[in-house]
């Protein structure tokens, strides 16, 4: 049974991560290799994917962290390390994307607000996997 202290931070971000999923569902070409773009120049592998199909993938990807995070009865065990993976993803890309972040590399510049919030996906992420480990001994 999932703990109201770790499924209200579930809910956050679990609604906010289904969203984008659902908002990339029937991506346009044009928003396919936005999407593709950034995360390929972070991530060179990604490069090989066709771009409707890395945002196909990505939004189908969200869709089901999202859900899994809004469900109660998926294990707050199993969601943590799933949205830790995907929030660390995405903030290495705020840090490693050029424009994104000040001449100190941490602090977002203008362009890079959008995805410096990202941050506190880790973050939830952190507390869940704190909170859990913190019950099992």
């Amino acid at each position: 049974m999932v703990k109201l202290r770790q499924y209200i931070p579930r809910l956050a971000a679990g609604t906010f991560i289904l969203n984008s999923g659902l908002s990339k569902r029937d991506a346009d070409d044009e928003a396919a290799q936005g999407y593709h773009g950034m995360a390929a120049g972070t991530y060179p592998f990604l490069g090989e994917i066709e771009p409707k199909q890395f945002a196909k993938t990505l939004s189908t990807a969200e869709i089901a962290l999202g859900t899994a995070l809004v469900t109660p009865f998926v294990p707050t065990a199993l969601v943590a390390p799933a949205l830790g993976a995907f929030a660390a993803g995405l903030v290495g890309m705020y840090l490693k994307t050029p424009g994104m972040t000040r001449e100190d590399g941490i602090r977002p510049s203008d362009q890079g607000i959008g995805l410096a919030k990202d941050v506190f996906l880790l973050g939830i992420a952190g507390g869940l996997l704190a909170d859990v480990l913190s019950r099992k001994k």
